[in-house]
């Protein structure tokens, strides 16, 4: 009984500590206050840009001229006259992003979408099956209101490089990112979906130097989101590139 409550007590403690090292690791950025409305950039063919998501999408531990949702839509503004609209919400998941952030979206009928998500499901433990349901009554609302739309997903970020983890939390975190991403998988294949891979693209860059996060050790800086930006390039690069589903009308 003595060895039991022993191993209780210190499991207890254990947990405290990574708790309290989580809560007190780093110091708090504040979500940056960002345009709400439409921003109209470049000239060329008309097309509206949407992006949805977390505390990534808006920039959270930079400035937002500095967000690689900003570099995306003025990469798009190169070629086409762009009506850009960021609807991003910090502490956001996929079934908030349903909920709260998919209205505002489908109001605009965007022909491309940014969908940033899967951070804070990785951390709230949110099950692989309710990430998909979301997910994919996220891109049916997309779809029913321009079925030529054509969108970008990042999936979760490598959630074992952020160093305000401690270990053993951190490999934990880097477990539940491949869970989140795996269960992205078969809804972008499902719905020819456009991967921009961050979390295997800059996994190792983040791991080898830490000061690409901000003061909380959590989000990326402006150095961090600058090797985000050709990640998500290239995938809007592809997606732009991807066919008009037969089914549907061209523009």
């Amino acid at each position: 009984m003595l060895i039991l409550t022993a191993v209780v007590l210190a499991f207890v403690f254990f947990v405290l500590a990574e708790f309290l090292i989580v809560k007190y690791n780093g110091s708090p950025v504040s979500a940056p206050e960002i345009p709400r409305g439409p921003k109209v950039l470049g000239s060329g063919p008309a097309l509206t840009y949407v992006v949805m998501g977390d505390s990534t999408s808006i920039g959270q531990g930079t400035n937002y001229d500095h967000s690689y949702a900003l570099a995306s839509a003025e990469r798009l503004a190169a070629n086409h006259k762009v009506k850009f609209v960021n609807v991003g919400i910090s502490g956001a998941t996929a079934k908030s992003v349903l909920d709260i952030q998919l209205p505002q979206a489908i109001d605009y009928k965007p022909d491309v979408v940014l969908l940033a998500v899967g951070a804070n499901d990785a951390t709230h433990l949110t099950s692989g099956n309710s990430i998909q349901m979301s997910l994919q009554q996220i891109i049916d609302g997309l779809k029913e209101a321009n079925c030529n739309a054509h969108i970008v997903v990042t999936g979760s970020p490598a959630m074992d490089s952020v160093t305000r983890f401690p270990w053993p939390l951190k490999q934990f975190m880097g477990l539940r990112t491949k869970q989140i991403n795996a269960a992205f998988a078969p809804i972008i294949k499902r719905n020819n979906l456009t991967l921009a891979p961050i979390a295997i693209k800059t996994r190792a860059a983040f791991l080898a130097d830490p000061t690409l996060l901000a003061a909380d050790k959590f989000h990326p800086n402006a150095r961090g989101y600058a090797l985000w930006v050709p990640v998500v390039n290239q995938a809007l690069d592809e997606a732009l590139q991807a066919p008009v589903p037969a089914d549907c009308p061209k523009p």
